[in-house]
């Protein structure tokens, strides 16, 4: 298949300029097409990584990819899908984003010198010289204080009156025309892609390398990615997936993957992984016939992971996963690879002068955490064996927690049936 091809397959094409002309652009030699990053933190996050795989494939498909990072424009704010002004940042905070994400985007893409090697620049190189009078007359003349207000992005905050839009956010998509138009200067650049709410932005720097250069440019967008109840995807109980793993863990990551409902896991096998998409179709029929080993979703937990993390991370991430819901024993992981599987997990503290007393029964322990709804539901149910503590049945209600118990002297994990675990922290 060739590119858009793919994307169609996929279900990754929600718009596409000019189709014709792009796909026999495509089909005669390397194109060359970038994806921007606004450095609005120090690691991108799961949300990026539709972007980031459009990059991957275009690569993959021969053409040659841009990562660009807004290290400008990151100082100005997209107020595209935003209700609000995003918070200012100093360039100093900018900066050290900017390095930081430079370093993500450098695992996904194979950098080299060859005629499809990817390449990482950042806009502050050509927006942080330009001068004011420059912009506005070069640029800013070829633009239509009529057509900006048109736009989705504008158009939702000049309806909410009390935030509105101050004229910086207004400026953006000037900004980011302007970085197409760079770009086509030069490396060559005519194909920019990104989510469908940035379709404006898009054509916007394509009509720039238009009317300035007298060439033809293209856009290309992704749909914006959303779970079948419609919820945000991206997020987590615990907020944002990102993809730093001292932010979220490999475990964590791992996790959120592998909880895909079966409503949605195929979308994200077509979204986020390399596997064609015949093997991803026969994938989701071998799953549908047994949905209850979750075939798809181990699919891609583990070739996300490994996308992201690599191959160790994801060995990590299993070892952990095999010792909280498997058979494992707790001492295959390290006290730092405990507490990031336990990053997040129901828990709750005990002094370490407690253990060995009435306030460290497991009685007391499990109806505080609320596995149960009484203690006296708590002891019937350890009589009968219903409640492990680190994996082993306890009968005896009157059995307390004692440091021999605790797992790299300060963890100890409650069960009651399969499902419902707790984390009693020992501080």
């Amino acid at each position: 298949m060739n590119l858009l091809e793919d994307f169609r397959a996929r279900g990754l094409l929600h718009q596409a300029s000019h189709e014709e002309q792009l796909s026999a652009a495509l089909a005669a030699g390397v194109v060359t097409g970038y994806v921007g990053f606004d450095p609005t933190a120090s690691s991108l996050h799961v949300g990026h990584l539709l972007p980031i795989m459009l990059l991957v494939r275009l690569q993959r498909a021969g053409h040659r990819p841009i990562a660009l990072v807004g290290g400008a424009t990151g100082l100005i704010g997209d107020p595209s899908g935003k209700a609000a002004e995003r918070t200012m940042q100093s360039l100093d905070e900018v900066s050290a984003n900017v390095e930081a994400i430079r370093a993500q985007l450098a695992r996904f893409l194979r950098f080299d010198d060859s005629p499809t090697g990817a390449q990482l620049l950042n806009n502050h190189a050509w927006l942080g010289s330009m001068g004011l009078l420059a912009f506005l007359r070069d640029v800013g003349k070829h633009f239509s204080v009529n057509a900006m207000v048109q736009r989705d992005s504008v158009k939702n905050r000049l309806e909410q009156r009390e935030q509105g839009i101050s004229y910086t956010e207004f400026s953006y998509m000037l900004l980011q025309a302007y970085d197409f138009l760079a770009l086509y200067d030069r490396l060559g650049c005519t194909l920019q892609m990104g989510g469908s709410d940035q379709w404006g932005n898009i054509v916007s720097g394509a009509d720039l390398i238009r009317r300035l250069r007298d060439a033809q440019a293209f856009a290309i967008t992704a749909p914006l990615l959303t779970r079948a109840d419609g919820t945000k995807f991206g997020k987590s109980e615990g907020g944002n997936v990102w993809l730093d793993p001292a932010l979220t863990s490999p475990y964590e990551f791992y996790q959120f993957w592998l909880n895909a409902s079966d409503d949605d896991v195929g979308k994200l096998l077509r979204f986020f992984t390399l596997l064609p998409v015949t093997e991803i179709d026969a994938l989701l029929d071998a799953h549908g016939q047994d949905p209850g080993k979750r075939l798809a979703q181990r699919s891609l937990a583990e070739a996300v992971t490994t996308l992201v993390h690599g191959a160790e991370g994801l060995s990590r991430a299993k070892s952990a996963t095999a010792v909280l819901f498997g058979d494992a024993p707790f001492s295959d992981l390290s006290a730092d690879e405990l507490e990031a599987a336990f990053k997040g997990a129901p828990s709750h503290s005990v002094p370490r002068s407690a253990l060995g007393t009435n306030d460290a029964a497991l009685v007391e322990l499990a109806a505080a955490a609320g596995l149960f709804k009484s203690k006296s539901e708590a002891r019937t149910t350890m009589s009968k064996g219903g409640l492990s503590l680190n994996k082993e049945p306890v009968t005896d209600p009157r059995r307390a927690l004692v440091e021999a118990d605790l797992i790299a002297g300060r963890f100890a994990v409650l069960r009651k049936g399969k499902k419902s675990w707790h984390v009693v922290r020992v501080a």
